[in-house]
């Protein structure tokens, strides 16, 4: 999602509890909760055989890289003037589910937007959610993600 690190409030770190990333082939259903498999949706971006089209497929599909650990792709898809040097990921995070609550602009004809989501997480075996709003800008012609404009 948006931080640098990956706690609860900056969460660049979900990962299942003393395991390695989340197991996921191109069949597997896509941890961004959308109705394709993860080959056909979010898989693809990671690949690098697409570009995510709007800014909402672009924060399905960064939710999906902290689900499976893709620290290459988070990086690749954030703004240079807001990319961390890296992603690091906290063992004791699993993230669990992806709501998308709004969306602003963020379509091929615009070039910012906003997603606000929720994203659901154990942290040590504990449930919790972070909500956040996230502001998304076009860079070299693709969607970048920018920086959190609100955490609650």
């Amino acid at each position: 999602m948006s931080r640098r690190t990956s706690r609860p409030r900056r969460p660049d770190g979900p990962a299942a509890a003393g395991a390695g990333p989340r197991q996921t082939t191109p069949a597997s259903p896509c941890p961004c909760g959308g109705p394709a498999a993860y080959g056909d949706c979010c898989g693809r971006f990671h690949a690098g055989t697409a570009a995510a089209p709007t800014c909402e497929a672009l924060m399905r599909s960064r939710y999906a890289a902290f689900v499976v650990r893709d620290a290459a792709y988070l990086l690749r898809t954030w703004h240079p003037e807001t990319r961390p040097p890296s992603v690091e990921f906290d063992p004791a995070m699993r993230w669990t589910g992806l709501d998308i609550l709004d969306t602003t602009e963020g379509s091929a004809f615009h070039t910012t937007g906003t997603v606000t989501f929720r994203a659901h997480y154990t942290d040590g075996g504990r449930p919790d959610a972070l909500h956040e709003q996230s502001r998304f800008v076009r860079h070299e012609g693709a969607w970048v993600y920018s920086a959190a404009v609100f955490v609650d």
